[in-house]
């Protein structure tokens, strides 16, 4: 059942994408706001408290109907699986954008190029080159299908029903939401928890993905990219991601790039060639094979499963 339900949610959401900002961050934003009105003193601990009241809440309602839903039929608790999995991944959307920017750049509309990539990044790129736009999608398509769709897949399969990829995705939410609004004065370091919470629950999925990327591309160089770079990443599991990816790819990620009027240092990560049009395709390529290699897995361990009983 948790094969055949990812398969289906993710034909459904390829077929029919979901409008992520309408139908699940407006909601998400409601019920962040809710939280802080509630909670926020602008300490910490009153982060933490809002954290776990949300978690504990959404994961206790979620994995309650699954079961009362598989008592009732499995094939109700399936449609509950599918309906939360459409929700909870985002593939179309990564797909959608990452397609349109590789197609300008083979058309060498540079500035439509540009102009997307600021959109998806939400940051102006008007000065960045063709290799750098295509070596910043590239960085963004990766970490976004571990955390659109990997880690979602990991804790679908680890926690009961779907309650996994919806505290996965809620929790996701919270560090996002509240980074942003670190520095205001009045939010305090109510935050703080969120993001440490967040870095804990993506701790494994990050390496599963990071040895996933490696297995499927070229092995040797991912391994060391990811021992010899990742570390030097502001964002340790980013740089994971993108040390690996990029090494499987046999691609230059990172480095310096033109964003927002300036010049942003960034280190190196992965090794081989300059970033293009046709290492974006290549990432399309990693990323399926990434996704196949899931499958194939879960299917093996259904068989052992099948076979064990």
């Amino acid at each position: 059942m948790t094969l055949f339900s990812l398969i289906v949610a993710l034909l459904i959401e390829h077929l029919r994408p979901i409008s992520t900002e309408r139908f699940v961050e407006a909601p998400l934003k409601a019920f962040a706001h809710f939280l802080e009105d509630r909670f926020n003193d602008g300490e910490a601990r009153h982060g933490a408290v809002a954290w776990w009241v949300a978690m504990l809440s959404v994961g206790f309602v979620s994995a309650l109907a699954y079961f009362v839903l598989w008592h009732v039929h499995p094939l109700l608790a399936m449609v509950f699986n599918v309906v939360i999995l459409y929700f909870t991944m985002a593939f179309r959307n990564l797909s959608r954008f990452f397609s349109d920017l590789q197609l300008a750049l083979r058309m060498g509309e540079l500035a439509r190029a540009r102009q997307l990539i600021g959109v998806w990044r939400k940051r102006s790129h008007d000065a960045s080159s063709s290799s750098e736009v295509a070596r910043l999608a590239i960085e963004e398509a990766l970490i976004a299908a571990h955390r659109n769709v990997f880690a979602v897949i990991f804790w679908f399969i680890l926690l009961p029903g779907p309650s996994g990829a919806l505290l996965y995705r809620l929790a996701r939410f919270f560090d996002e939401e509240w980074s942003l609004r670190k520095g205001e004065p009045e939010f305090g370091d109510f935050g703080e928890f969120a993001h440490r919470a967040f870095a804990a629950l993506d701790w494994l999925p990050v390496r599963l993905s990071a040895a996933a990327f490696s297995i499927v591309g070229d092995f040797e160089d991912a391994v060391y990219c990811w021992r010899a770079q990742a570390a030097q990443w502001a964002d340790k599991a980013s740089g994971i991601l993108l040390a690996s990816g990029g090494g499987a790819l046999g691609v230059r990620l990172g480095m310096p790039v033109h964003e927002s009027g300036e010049i942003v240092e960034r280190p190196e990560m992965g090794i081989g060639d300059e970033a293009d049009a046709d290492f974006m395709q290549s990432t399309i390529g990693l990323i399926w094979r990434t996704l196949v290699l899931v499958f194939l897995v879960l299917a093996l361990l259904g068989v052992a499963g099948w076979v064990g009983h």
